[in-house]
């Protein structure tokens, strides 16, 4: 049965906070069950948004129409326009998402969007600064945690200056990878160390030997 990752698309959104994320769900090779994961983007409407890095997105679904119930995690880019109005609405899904146990994972800007909301009033979590998210208004300063990634039950917050942290924290939490495979990807990844990429190579070639 394929799993399903929603990634919302709005104009500004910051591409690279959730290019190893996405990239990799997208990725079957090394996960823990192959090919049954996928990403599919959601924005505002049917219209297309351009990236903050100039991609221009036309959305797989629009946000009214995204159900809890058909995905696994909402993924919550950064973007210049948490600091307007206009993502509202794409923080009251991800209070929708809490509330039916489906998790959310928030980087940089929307982090701001969602302590707005008032949904990391109460929630252990982190962003780019605590006096960033103290600006947005809310009560949840004491819940701050100076981390690169806070997981907190179905709650994933990050900083924008670690988008592999951000993307380790969501693959735990959707059980992507086994552990000692997460630990590899992290390596070479997260810690530029080549080693991560010969365990990964050796952990492929076995699956495929067992597999013949």
């Amino acid at each position: 049965m394929m799993k399903t990752v929603h990634m919302a698309v709005y104009d500004t959104f910051a591409d690279w906070e959730c290019g190893h994320a996405t990239a990799h769900i997208n990725r079957p090779s090394w996960q823990w069950e192959p090919g049954t994961w996928q990403v599919r983007t959601v924005g505002s409407g049917s219209g297309a948004v351009l990236s903050e890095g100039g991609l221009r997105v036309t959305p797989d679904i629009a946000l009214d129409d995204l159900k809890p119930a058909d995905s696994a995690m909402l993924i919550l880019p950064g973007a210049h326009l948490w600091h307007t109005d206009a993502l509202k609405p794409f923080a009251r899904k991800a209070r929708e998402f809490l509330a039916a146990g489906v998790p959310v994972a928030a980087i940089c800007g929307a982090t701001f969007g969602l302590a707005e909301e008032g949904l990391l009033d109460d929630r252990p979590h982190t962003s780019n600064d605590a006096g960033y998210l103290a600006s947005s208004g809310y009560s949840g300063g004491g819940k701050f945690v100076y981390e690169t990634a806070v997981v907190d039950g179905d709650l994933i917050t990050a900083s924008g200056v670690r988008p592999v942290d951000f993307a380790r924290a969501i693959f735990t939490r959707l059980g992507l990878y086994e552990p000692h495979v997460l630990a590899a990807w992290y390596k070479l990844y997260g810690n530029n160390d080549p080693a991560g990429f010969y365990e990964l190579f050796e952990y492929e070639q076995q699956r495929a030997g067992a597999a013949k």
